[in-house]
């Protein structure tokens, strides 16, 4: 038994979905949709923006790169859980495990500067439009970028390395459709405490961080707009920093909700309907919530289609 318990240690069973057999070509039909339209949107829209040269500004360069992290995060996640649907063993090995959190993790924190850089740059570009090329510099605008892609392998690499200090026993199935850290400390031998405390302190302080900088240049964005004169630049304003918001609390709120909540280690069935937002939907809205209300990008679109 020790070595059957030895030889499973370093492999482990995805079973999110496996609860309803009777929906499994439904759901595998409705995620392959979802997947397809997100790599489209969002690597078209990146396209869109390298060959563009009048989207080569400031607020594109970071909707580029934030579209290139949403497909990364989709391309990480999904592929995996279409094979499974119709996958017999549902494996996923260690390492396996750790470069699909790796890529997520990356990800999802450079998504999180990413956010916050865009909402610094509207900031700036609504409050203080006559400073706008001098505060927002292309020198800076590289800085932010390369900044949000550093810290977000460096938050990776952080979680991924105390996960060796991890050893599992037991059962070996992961109640889940990916193989997220907080399952795989609740499969582990060793007390994952020192694991948890890091996501609480380094998952924390990047969400503070850059949560903290998205609310107070959205405050003063409002405050902006509210002492605008013209009622329809105010209300065309209005809608769209209200989808702008309403994308980011999303992604914010599902996130704190599932790595910085009080006991998330032992909250095992909250684990599922709550990632399936960070992971599928946000990348899928992305790029309709930042595009497709934006008039240089229709225009783009248009110029090209007429081309075309």
């Amino acid at each position: 038994m020790a070595e059957d318990n030895c030889s499973l240690a370093t492999e482990f069973i995805l079973i999110g979905f496996t609860e309803h057999p009777d929906l499994r070509i439904l759901l595998f039909l409705v995620f392959f949709i979802i997947y397809l339209i997100t790599m489209v949107g969002n690597l078209g829209l990146v396209a869109l923006i390298v060959t563009e040269q009048r989207l080569h500004t400031p607020m594109y360069i970071f909707l580029g790169n934030l579209a290139l992290m949403d497909s990364c995060c989709s391309c990480a996640i999904t592929p995996k859980m279409l094979e499974n649907f119709f996958s017999k063993d549902k494996m996923i090995s260690l390492y396996e495990c750790m470069a699909q959190f790796y890529f997520l993790c990356l990800a999802e924190s450079a998504d999180s500067f990413l956010l916050a850089a865009m909402a610094y740059d509207r900031f700036v570009a609504i409050c203080k439009p006559l400073q706008y090329h001098i505060m927002m510099s292309q020198k800076l605008c590289i800085k932010m970028t390369t900044g949000a892609y550093v810290a977000g392998n460096l938050h990776s690499m952080i979680h991924v390395g105390f996960l060796f200090r991890l050893t599992f026993c037991g059962s070996h199935q992961i109640n889940h459709f990916f193989c997220d850290v907080l399952p795989l400390y609740r499969l582990s031998c060793v007390d994952p405490y020192i694991n948890e405390l890091m996501i609480f302190i380094f998952g924390g302080s990047v969400q503070i961080f850059t949560i903290t900088i998205v609310i107070i240049s959205y405050l003063y964005i409002i405050f902006t707009i509210f002492k605008m004169k013209s009622k329809e630049g105010r209300k065309k304003a209005l809608s769209t920093c209200a989808s702008h918001f309403l994308s980011v609390s999303i992604f914010y709120g599902s996130l704190l909700f599932t790595y910085i909540r009080p006991n998330s280690v032992n909250e095992e069935d909250k684990d599922l309907p709550v990632a399936i937002f960070y992971t599928l939907v946000i990348p899928l809205l992305n790029p309709f919530i930042y595009s497709l209300r934006n008039k240089e990008v229709i225009n783009v679109m248009k110029k090209i289609m007429n081309i075309s």
